[in-house]
C-alpha cells in the first residue's frame, strides 16, 4: 500500500462515520509557548479539547505533519523518525470508548484487511489515581479479540497526559500488529515483532493543581496512527525506510555514498526530510528554539555524509528528491529551502575545517598515544565532529580515544538538553492561563494598531509566541519602526483597553468572512466554517482563542522591544501591567 492510499482510506472511513476533515496545521504551534513544534494531530485542537466549540463540529479527522525531537538519538533504527505524518480522529465530548473501539476494529479488519489473530491490545491496568480500564478490555473482547491478546499495562505505557503539571488526561488503549512469521497465541508487548500501529486516548480525567484526578465534564477521544509505521506493517517491511515516501530518498543517498553505513544513510534521509518541512515554515537555522533544532538536523546530516565518504555538498540533491516525493501533496518554497540549506552547508564546512585544526594542535602534545575524551567531546559539541569521525582521525595517527571520558561529558550534555526540554514543556501542552489569555487578546489590538499607525492594511501576523510574562508578535514590514511610531501603537492599544470594549465571537463560513473583509493569520489552516473574534468595531479576526470577554481585563499595554525577526519580518515584544 502507498502512503496516499492509506491516508485516503482513513479520511474516507471517518467521513463515512460523520467526521469532518480539518486541515493539516502548521508545524509551528500558533500561540503556544510550551512546545517548539506540532508533535501530534491533537496539538492544534487543544482549545477545543478544553471546551471551546469547533466550527467543524464534534467529530473531526485529519492527517497532520509532526516533528518530534525527543528520540533524535534513536533515529537510524527501524522505527524512529523526527518528521512523520499522523492520522487522527477526535470526538469533542460526543462518542467515547465503545464507539471508538468499534470504529478502530472496523477500520483495521474490514478496511485494511488485517488478520484478527495478529492484533494485540493493551489497556490501562489502574492505580491509586484511576481505575483499571476494564471497559475498554471488555469491549475489545466482545467484538472478537481473544483474552490472551489483551494485556494491562501501567501509566508509563497506557496513559496520556497531562502534558504539563495539570490538565486533561486519561487512559489509552493501544493496538499492535504481529510482524513475525508464526502467529503467537498470546500478545507480548516486549517482543519487538509486535508493532504499535494505533492509539486511542480517552480523556476522561483532569489533574488539578493539588495532584488529584477528577472526572472531566467534557470527555474527549483523541487517536493517533503513524502513517509510516502503519505502512511498514501493512506491507510486511522490517523498517520504515522501505515505505514509498522514504525509499526513493534512501536510494538517492546510496548512489552518492561510498561506504555502506545503513544507520548514517537513514539519519541523513530522516534529518533532511524534517529540515525541509521546517524550512518550509520559513524558519531559518539559528542558535535558538526552532532554528537551533533545524541547524542541528542539517549539521548532523552533513556529518553522517562525511562518514559515508561523500566528498561534495550533497544536501540539496536529497532535498530536491524530497520535493519530488511530496509534490502532489505539499507546496514547497523551493528557492528559500535550497538557499538556506546551501548557506548552512557552507557554514558547517568552515566549522569542520576549524575543528580539524584543533585536532591537529591537540595531538602535537600527546605523550601516551591517547586522546583526551574531553577534547573528543569538544570536537563533537563545538565543531560538530561525531565520535566516529574523531576515532577515524585518531586511527590514522595511530592514537586511541578515552571513550569513557567522552561518554561522561556526553551524558552531562544530554542531561542539560533534557533539563532544557523539560523547562520548555513544563507549563503544559497549551497554557491557557489568565495571563496568556490576556496577552493573546492584546495581539489582536496590536495588529490593528500596527495597520493604522503604519498606514498599511497588508500587515499580517507572521508568528506569535506567548508566555506568562510577555507576548512576542511577528509581522510583515520592511523597516525598523521609529520611537514615535512605537509610542503611537502603544497609545492606540491602551485607548481600546480603556474603552472597556466587549469581546465576542461569531461562527460563519470562511467565504462569508472574506466577503466581510475579515482575515486571519495562516488562513489556509481553517476549514469551511470559522470563528471570528470581534473586539467591538475595532478589531475582527479569524482565530481559535483563548480571549478575554472585555478589554478592561487587559491592564496597561507596553512595548518593550522592536527588532528584526527575518528578512521582511519585524518582531515586537510587549507586556501587560496592572
Amino acid at each position: 500500500m502507498k502512503s496516499y492510499e492509506l491516508k485516503k482510506k482513513y479520511i474516507e472511513f471517518f467521513k463515512k462515520n460523520n467526521h469532518k476533515e480539518i486541515v493539516n496545521a502548521s508545524l509551528i504551534p500558533e500561540n503556544d509557548p510550551t512546545v517548539l513544534f506540532t508533535t501530534a494531530g491533537m496539538h492544534p485542537l487543544v482549545p477545543f479539547l478544553l471546551g471551546e466549540k469547533h466550527p467543524a463540529g464534534k467529530r473531526l479527522v485529519n492527517v497532520q505533519k509532526c516533528i518530534r525531537t525527543g528520540d533524535i538519538d534513536e533515529v537510524g533504527d527501524e522505527f524512529h523518525l523526527t518528521f512523520f505524518e499522523m492520522l487522527g480522529n477526535w470526538s469533542l465530548g460526543e462518542y467515547f470508548k465503545d464507539e471508538m473501539i468499534e470504529m478502530s476494529f472496523d477500520f483495521l479488519i474490514n478496511e485494511l484487511g488485517l488478520d484478527i489473530e495478529r492484533i494485540g491490545i493493551s489497556c490501562f491496568k489502574g492505580d491509586k489515581d484511576a481505575a483499571k480500564d476494564l471497559e475498554s478490555a471488555k469491549k475489545w473482547e466482545k467484538i472478537g479479540i481473544k483474552k490472551g491478546k489483551i494485556i494491562f499495562l501501567p501509566k508509563s505505557e497506557n496513559w496520556w497526559g497531562p502534558a504539563g503539571n495539570t490538565g486533561p488526561c486519561g487512559p489509552d488503549t493501544e493496538m499492535f500488529y504481529y510482524t513475525g512469521e508464526k502467529t503467537p497465541k498470546e500478545f507480548n508487548n516486549e517482543d519487538k515483532k509486535w508493532v504499535e500501529i494505533w492509539n486511542d486516548v480517552f480523556m476522561e480525567y483532569n489533574k488539578n493543581k493539588n495532584g488529584k484526578y477528577e472526572k472531566l465534564k467534557q470527555r474527549n477521544v483523541d487517536t493517533g496512527m503513524g502513517v509510516e509505521r502503519t505502512l511498514m506493517t501493512l506491507n510486511g517491511y522490517d523498517n520504515v525506510y522501505e515505505v514509498d515516501t522514504l525509499k526513493p530518498l534512501i536510494l538517492k543517498i546510496e548512489r552518492l555514498s561510498r561506504k555502506n553505513e545503513l544507520r548514517s544513510k537513514r539519519i541523513i534521509v530522516d534529518h533532511l526530510r524534517a529540515a525541509t518541512f521546517i524550512l518550509n515554515e520559513k524558519i531559518e537555522p539559528s542558535n535558538i528554539e526552532q532554528g537551533y533544532v533545524l541547524r542541528r538536523l542539517i549539521r548532523r546530516a552533513i556529518r553522517h555524509g562525511r562518514l559515508l565518504d561523500i566528498k561534495h555538498r550533497f544536501c540539496s540533491e536529497i532535498v530536491k528528491e524530497i520535493f519530488e516525493v511530496y509534490k502532489s501533496e505539499y507546496k514547497f518554497d523551493e528557492r528559500f529551502i535550497l538557499e538556506q540549506i546551501g548557506k548552512e552547508e557552507e557554514k558547517f564546512d568552515r566549522a569542520l575545517n576549524q575543528g580539524l585544526r584543533v585536532f591537529e594542535n591537540e595531538i602535537k602534545n600527546l605523550k601516551n598515544k591517547k586522546l583526551n575524551g574531553e577534547i573528543a567531546f569538544k570536537l563533537f559539541s563545538s565543531y560538530g565532529f561525531p565520535l566516529e569521525m574523531t576515532e577515524e582521525l585518531a586511527k590514522e595517527k595511530k592514537l586511541k580515544i578515552d571513550k569513557e571520558k567522552f561518554e561522561e561529558e556526553f551524558e552531562k550534555h544530554r542531561e542539560l538538553s533534557r533539563t532544557a526540554a523539560v523547562g520548555k514543556f513544563k507549563s503544559g501542552l497549551a497554557d491557557h492561563s489568565i495571563e496568556t489569555t490576556r496577552l493573546h487578546t492584546a495581539t489582536h489590538l496590536l495588529l490593528q494598531a500596527l495597520k493604522e499607525v503604519l498606514k498599511d492594511k497588508s500587515i499580517m501576523q507572521k508568528g506569535s509566541n506567548i508566555t506568562h510574562e510577555r507576548l512576542r508578535f511577528d509581522f510583515n514590514f520592511s523597516r525598523k519602526l521609529t520611537e514615535g511610531e512605537l509610542k503611537k501603537i502603544e497609545q492606540k492599544v491602551n485607548e481600546q483597553i480603556e474603552k472597556k470594549i466587549d469581546v465576542h465571537w461569531e461562527e460563519m463560513s470562511l467565504k462569508k468572512a472574506k466577503e466581510k473583509g475579515i482575515s486571519g493569520a495562516f488562513e489556509h489552516k481553517y476549514g469551511e466554517m470559522v470563528k471570528v473574534y470581534f473586539i467591538g468595531d475595532y478589531s475582527k479576526e479569524l482565530c481559535a482563542g483563548p480571549h478575554v470577554t472585555n478589554t478592561k481585563e487587559l491592564g496597561k499595554f507596553k512595548i518593550v522591544k522592536e527588532e528584526s525577526s527575518s528578512a521582511g519580518v519585524r518582531r515586537i515584544k510587549a507586556i501587560l501591567g496592572n
